[in-house]
């Protein structure tokens, strides 16, 4: 038997000759030191083995492997290569190179055709796909709002204009109509920034987005992006284009708690889609690339990158066919949207309560606008439902007045008035008339100066940490009793002398009706409302100080102005909602909790970490009893007949230079209550005006009214 080789073939040493397991044919000889086969006769013929099955096959193959044999060996990697030198030893050869691409990309394609096979379109939607409302809980745990859009409107196609379709495509995906669900340009960019510099990306289709919207999570990984485009193709296969684009547009976030283009028309047009322009259409598309950035009621800036994106989406209407030239031409001015959502506000004071709650909701419990907008939240506010009704009840009863009296004036009149515990819980406030017409809550609003209603803060930093009237000298302790100069227009002093303002003028205090004390004890002065002396305390005391103390008791530090020896007799302008928190300190003993709205939050009933605010020491246990002391005589000097009456209450009204604002604030059974009066044309400027009487006679009339017709249920 004789091995033919092709000519040029080179054997090596590991070479090795194979015979099938045939029957050998008896040789006529056989070599010596070999044993003669053995022949088996009468037995049965054992059946032929694996090996001897495919024996045919691999005598057809031969030929094959025999050719391919040195071509495989040459592509076999040899380190270093033979009969080459320096560098180039170490480089593979180009037909390893052709086969390692020719591999990849075959291993590459099964990998796809697998991971294509076994991906499955989910079966159920997940909650990005259905907003909930958010539903909001008074103290007693009965409802008191709701806000969402749990009746979704989910849109047909066909009641969408073409031309509001056609914005949306323009914007997002143009060729949604030709493309397989997917976009292998896109998914290279958005893998080539999320891989290769840390970054994420879009580059997703219409489908892909949609795929996201409602089956997967908005998480920017590889992983998800690789499993958004398995399922976006195998979608694509299984369902219509006009399906997907239409389940695509009532999904969609559009800013403003809305999910949907029907709900986006409404809100930001407050009309039905069938009745929206291409115009307005492009605007919507506009905030498919973020709301939070394209809403132009937001900021200067979102408005001109609102118009620029509006602007080049109708182009791009232009230059794809879906808008004729002579259509474009119409649409030269922006389409204002609405500068606030019609679709939540009912104008009731539950609406202020939202806006506390949900404010502090998503700052404490770390919610983004865009989680809190999908809904599904239980909030359980700290608002007594009784406090809120009184409160409500007794300003609608002055402002009526008010406007009975003298309607020209009442117009611009502002009451703001907050109902806060010693410890920290909001119970009640009235934020204005109406939610829809003014926007902002007067009860938190820092707009006008406290006045003599401030001097508490002065008189407990200076029992706390006494008073130094020459300089490097330790601070002298003062007390309830320790005297100070009444008089009017007593000049300011500082241990170097009389303290001058910048205009070279003597800084000195008046009193109500330029009223002349003498010399008069500081818990009296309190009593009294007597400027002159606290004006003067403050600067022995330290202005700094006095800030501090104020701050530590509730008070924030952006509502302080100047720090100057008009700091004593209340030129910071704090809300009621504070002022009632910082009294409620001197209630509480010194020690202030930080005011809040939500007691505890779930969603879908599981519960969401949220901190309570720790209470902090801000006064010694004895310089708040004596301010409460002090606050006590106030309330009965002022309001003789209830004090008789036994109303156990530490209270003080304020007034401020030219009589532009008017407060009263009161403690009573561990409840603080501030209530302010003063007057703004909003028209015209933001200056406080003169009340001209609305507020009564003395000008504290009205906020005591208020405060008092009140008190049945707030204390």
């Amino acid at each position: 038997m004789q091995l033919k080789l092709p000519a040029g073939f080179r054997p090596d040493e590991t070479m090795q000759l194979r015979v099938s397991d045939l029957e050998i044919p008896e040789a006529s000889e056989i070599p010596e030191g070999e044993a003669k086969p053995v022949r088996h006769r009468g037995r049965k013929a054992p059946s032929p083995s694996l090996r001897t099955r495919l024996a045919p096959v691999a005598a057809r193959l031969a030929p094959l492997v025999t050719f391919l044999t040195p071509y495989v060996r040459r592509m076999r990697p040899q380190y270093p290569r033979p009969g080459r030198t320096d560098w180039r030893r170490w480089i593979p050869s180009w037909r390893q190179w052709v086969g390692g691409v020719l591999a990849s990309i075959g291993l590459s394609g099964l990998f796809l055709v697998v991971a294509y096979a076994t991906t499955d379109i989910p079966s159920d939607l997940n909650t990005y796909a259905t907003q909930q409302d958010n539903v909001y809980f008074w103290s007693d745990g009965t409802p008191m709002a709701r806000t969402g859009w749990v009746q979704r409107q989910a849109m047909p196609l066909k009641d969408i204009p073409t031309d509001v379709r056609w914005a949306v495509l323009a914007a997002e995906n143009e060729s949604f109509y030709s493309d397989p669900g997917i976009s292998m340009k896109g998914i290279a960019r958005a893998l080539y920034r999320t891989v290769g510099e840390g970054d994420t990306e879009g580059g997703s289709t219409i489908t892909q987005q949609y795929v996201k919207n409602v089956y997967l999570t908005q998480n920017q990984t590889v992983s998800r992006k690789f499993t958004e485009a398995m399922i976006s193709l195998k979608l694509d296969n299984k369902m219509s284009k006009d399906k997907i684009l239409e389940g695509y547009l009532n999904t969609s976030w559009f800013g403003r708690g809305t999910y949907g283009l029907q709900r986006a028309s409404q809100a930001y047009y407050g009309k039905d889609v069938s009745q929206l322009n291409a115009s307005e259409g492009a605007f919507l598309a506009s905030l498919l690339k973020g709301a939070g950035l394209y809403d132009p009621t937001l900021s200067k800036a979102n408005h001109a990158r609102a118009v620029a994106r509006w602007t080049w989406i109708l182009d791009r209407m232009v230059k794809i066919g879906k808008l004729s030239p002579a259509e474009r031409a119409k649409y030269k001015t922006f389409p204002e949207p609405l500068k606030q959502s019609i679709t939540y506000d009912t104008g009731k004071q539950s609406d202020y309560l939202v806006e506390l709650a949900t404010q502090y909701a998503k700052k404490t419990a770390h919610i983004s606008d865009k989680d809190f907008d999908l809904g599904g939240y239980q909030i359980y506010t700290t608002f007594d439902r009784d406090r809120e009704t009184e409160l409500t009840d007794s300003v609608t009863k002055a402002r009526k007045a008010a406007q009975k009296s003298d309607a020209a004036t009442a117009k611009t009149a502002h009451y703001g008035a907050s109902s806060v515990a010693s410890d920290g819980r909001i119970l009640a406030v009235y934020g204005g008339p109406d939610h829809r017409t003014q926007g902002y809550n007067d009860s938190n609003a820092t707009t006008v100066p406290a006045g003599s209603a401030f001097e508490p803060f002065v008189y407990a930093a200076a029992l706390e940490h006494g008073v130094t009237k020459t300089r490097g000298s330790p601070p002298t302790q003062v007390t309830p009793d320790t005297l100070y100069d009444g008089d009017d227009a007593v000049p300011v002093t500082t241990p170097e002398g009389p303290y001058w303002d910048r205009s070279g003028k003597k800084v000195s205090a008046h009193n109500d009706g330029n009223k002349s004390y003498g010399q008069i004890s500081l818990r009296q002065a309190l009593a009294e409302s007597v400027n002159t002396p606290f004006m003067q305390l403050g600067m022995d005391t330290g202005l700094t100080t006095v800030r501090k103390t104020a701050e530590a008791a509730g008070l924030l530090s952006s509502s302080f102005g100047a720090q100057v020896p008009a700091l004593s007799i209340g030129n910071a302008t704090p809300s009621a909602l504070r002022m009632a928190s910082a009294y409620g300190t001197f209630d509480a003993g010194g020690v202030h909790t930080e005011p809040y709205s939500v007691l505890r939050i779930t969603r879908n009933g599981a519960k969401v970490a949220l901190k309570r605010p720790e209470p902090n020491r801000a006064v010694s246990r004895t310089t708040a009893r004596e301010v409460t002391e002090a606050l006590t005589d106030s309330f009965a000097d002022a309001h003789p007949d209830d004090a008789k009456a036994g109303a156990d209450v530490a209270g003080k009204g304020g007034t401020t230079q030219n009589d532009t604002a008017a407060w009263y604030v009161g403690t009573a059974k561990s409840v603080s209550t501030a209530v302010v009066v003063y007057r703004i044309d909003l028209t015209k400027s933001l200056e406080p005006l003169p009340l001209k009487g609305i507020s009564g006679t003395p000008v504290t009339d009205v906020p005591y009214g208020i405060w008092s017709r009140a008190m049945t249920t707030l204390g």
